[in-house]
């Protein structure tokens, strides 16, 4: 983003905004993508700055669940690609693997940006078509990390590497042969084959240089060893010799073809590489954006509204106390007054500091729900201007600056003023800056001044659009808080700063005679509304940890409401259960029943006589009543087992039945009857109703030898029929069962036919 007006570089930097684009571009990837974070610049459109964030704040969601988002970094290729565009060229070895370099990371961001597409769309929107993979992979094959070329850049320069290894090894060959070869006192010390100006030779004694002869390369700092090049290898040399050109050849003809290859993708690569550093710029601001916990702010849809303020040069270090600074529709200066250490500076170079940052697309250090201006001015006058050399004094210097601002300050600008009309005669000094705040005041610009001066702490008062504020003090300990406090003007505290360092108090007595009544009368009552407003604190932090404890309070009821019912649920759950399980068991033993019933007139159908069936079937009508009163005892927890006899005690029984010691069974009231009705009705019932008075039904006309059975089940919702034809079709009793008639019921009957 490029300088929108306004902002002269002297600004920049008494902001130290260099050294905020700075930590921006410490989380780059790469130093080109450093390089164009610390080269951005405060811009005057709103409609790119609020893109800017937008693209920003989208990316900063995704990192905080996905930290795996990286840019790759890339080289500087501008020289490459600006000898790609001149006909003819040949682009190096070095520059060529710089080029292959920046293809691999614009392949892997091109990736990346596409799969952000549906949930960062404003980011997957820097991306362009990277260049074919084959050029990639070409280069890759052709050159090594360094940009040398590889053997398997082309069959002719294998062979031509093949020949030099040849060449240079039937050279040395020779060389270690007569080397070898020549008596010890002509040989120097160590002495092997080596290389001097290209050639190979060998290191021998300067006596015997005439016995051996040859073409002397170099010699010795002592002059005692030569290196000589012996006659007999001179043809081998200048073989090696022709072999190295022929490689050099092939080496500038595969770059030759490695440029050719390129130069048509020229524009291509220049895209994708841009797009690989302005994905690193990105990913670098939004990382940065996590790391201060900033929230992209509202731009240019009111008046200068910072909540949960920090200056991005302290965020990091020790513990920030963050300001909300907002201003009202008609507010436009700010006169921020207090002691000194407290903090003033630090707050009008932040909120320059953060509009310059919003409006060069980086999210500051703000809070969520902020709003900054766009403003296409930004002046400031912070710290002593003093120049020796310019025959400036501090006083003059801040005036200089102050014409300056005053001839091009106007609505849309930011104004900081440091310490206004300081330096000179305090009376002259106050209306010298109240006339420049109320002149920018009346011309709409932001201002935000710091002072000293008492005549200004009731300017406010005075003037529309003027405000007091001050950061807040400790009167007891004398020591800052650095909270911003609107609308309260602040004590300088100057007497008492003295007192605590050690200023003999008849000297501050004195002082505090020589004061102004107005003055003093300002002072007191400025101590009286920070009292109360200390007073006020601390009822408004125990409100806060009353409300805290309420909460909490609140939260462990509601915790322990939600324990009791789930543990309701859990107990009408296991009822529920049980009550299932007991109606199930309930259930398989009466079905166990009826089969020791169905066994027991098998068998006397069986008997002898029909008189011992008769007493049989009494017998095992009995067991059967009794078996449901033990059914009904085992969910009261009695436990019965009488009416049950076998068949020997049944013959027995029979035998004995005319002896008045036989046993009888206990009388019951609800013992069946062996003459069974053929019809049943179980109209209106539940299933739960309906499922004893079937089952006992069943029993009856199965005891009674009944060829079939009505059940009367209605038709209704078809829930009763479906149960009635699962009790049937689960009784191995039954023959056959289906509806009846038409005439006879229709669907509304079931006709049950019994086994013989």
């Amino acid at each position: 983003m490029t300088v929108g007006g306004g902002v002269a570089p002297s600004v920049l930097e008494t902001l130290e905004f260099p050294a905020a684009l700075e930590r921006v571009a410490a989380h780059a990837a790469g130093p080109l993508g450093a390089a164009r974070v610390t080269r951005r610049s405060p811009a005057t459109d709103p409609d790119a700055i609020r893109a800017a964030l937008a693209q920003v704040a989208e990316l900063a969601a995704l990192l905080l669940t996905d930290d795996a988002i990286r840019a790759e970094p890339v080289p500087d290729i501008t020289a490459a690609l600006e000898l790609l565009g001149v006909p003819g060229s040949a682009l190096e070895g070095a520059a060529l693997a710089r080029l292959g370099g920046a293809l691999a990371a614009a392949r892997i961001v091109a990736g990346d940006l596409a799969r952000l597409a549906a949930e960062a769309p404003r980011t997957a929107a820097l991306r362009v078509a990277p260049p074919p993979k084959e050029l990639e992979q070409r280069l890759a094959v052709s050159l090594d990390a360094d940009g040398q070329v590889q053997d398997g850049a082309s069959r002719t320069l294998a062979r031509a590497r093949r020949a030099v290894r040849e060449a240079r090894a039937r050279l040395v060959k020779q060389l270690d042969a007569m080397l070898a070869a020549l008596d010890p006192t002509d040989r120097a010390p160590d002495a092997a084959v080596t290389v001097r100006e290209g050639r190979y030779v060998i290191p021998v004694r300067s006596t015997a240089r005439a016995r051996i002869g040859g073409i002397v390369h170099d010699e010795s700092a002592t002059r005692a060893t030569v290196f000589i090049e012996p006659p007999e290898v001179i043809e081998l040399g200048n073989a090696l010799r022709a072999a190295e050109l022929d490689e050099q050849r092939e080496v500038l003809q595969v770059l030759r073809d490695l440029t050719e290859l390129l130069r048509p993708h020229r524009d291509a690569i220049a895209a994708a590489w841009e797009m690989c550093v302005a994905f690193d710029d990105l990913c670098a601001r939004a990382r940065y954006a996590v790391e201060v916990n900033g929230f992209a702010p509202a731009i240019g849809t009111g008046p200068l509204e910072i909540r949960n303020g920090r200056h991005p040069l302290l965020v990091g270090g020790e513990v920030v106390v963050p300001f909300d600074l907002v201003l009202a529709p008609d507010e436009c200066t700010v006169l921020v007054s207090g002691p000194n250490t407290g903090g003033k500076t630090v707050l009008i170079k932040a909120v320059g500091l953060l509009a310059l940052m919003a409006q060069s697309g980086i999210i500051p250090p703000i809070g969520p729900h902020s709003t900054l201006p766009v403003f296409t001015g930004v002046f400031a006058d912070i710290g002593d201007r003093q120049s020796i050399a310019a025959s400036l004094s501090t006083f003059s210097a801040h005036v200089a600056v102050l014409r300056d601002i005053l001839e091009r300050a106007a609505a849309g600008s930011l104004v900081l003023l440091d310490e206004i009309g300081s330096g000179t005669d305090p009376a002259e000094g106050g209306a010298l800056a109240t006339a420049v705040l109320q002149t920018l005041t009346r011309r709409r610009a932001v201002t935000l001044a710091t002072t000293h001066l008492g005549a200004l702490k009731q300017l406010a008062a005075e003037t529309v659009g003027i405000v007091n504020a001050s950061l807040q003090f400790d009167g007891e300990t004398l020591t800052p808080t650095y909270r911003l406090l609107k609308g309260v003007p602040g004590r300088s505290y100057g007497l008492a700063i003295a007192r605590r360092l050690g200023i003999a108090g008849d000297v501050l007595e004195i002082a505090e005679r020589a004061m102004p009544k107005a003055e003093r009368q300002l002072d007191a009552l400025l101590a009286t509304v920070e009292a109360r407003a200390r007073e006020l604190d601390v009822r408004e932090r125990e409100l806060a940890a009353r409300d805290q404890s309420l909460r909490g309070d609140a939260e462990q009821v509601d915790a322990r409401a939600a324990e009791l019912a789930a543990r309701e649920r859990e107990v009408k759950a296991r009822a529920q259960r049980l009550e299932r399980e007991a109606r199930e068991q309930a259930r398989a033993y009466l079905l166990e029943a009826r089969k020791k019933v169905e066994d027991a007139l098998g068998r006397a159908r069986a008997a002898v006589d029909e008189a011992t069936a008769r007493e049989a079937r009494r017998l095992v009508e009995k067991a059967i009543e009794e078996t449901a009163g033990e059914t009904a005892g085992e969910k009261t927890g009695e436990k019965t087992r009488e009416g049950w006899m076998s068949l020997d005690e049944l013959k027995r029984a029979r035998r004995g039945s005319a002896s008045p010691n036989l046993p009888q069974p206990p009388p019951t009231s609800t013992a069946p009857s062996l003459t069974a009705a053929t019809e049943i009705s179980l109209i209106g019932l539940r299933v739960a109703e309906a499922e004893p008075l079937l089952v006992k039904a069943l029993d009856d006309a199965v005891l009674a030898d009944l060829p079939y059975l009505r059940v009367v089940h209605g038709k209704g919702t078809g829930a009763l029929r479906e149960f009635v034809h699962n009790v049937l079709s689960a009784d191995p009793r039954v023959k056959r069962f289906g509806f009846a008639p038409p005439n006879q019921g229709g669907h509304g009957v079931t006709l049950v036919e019994f086994r013989a």
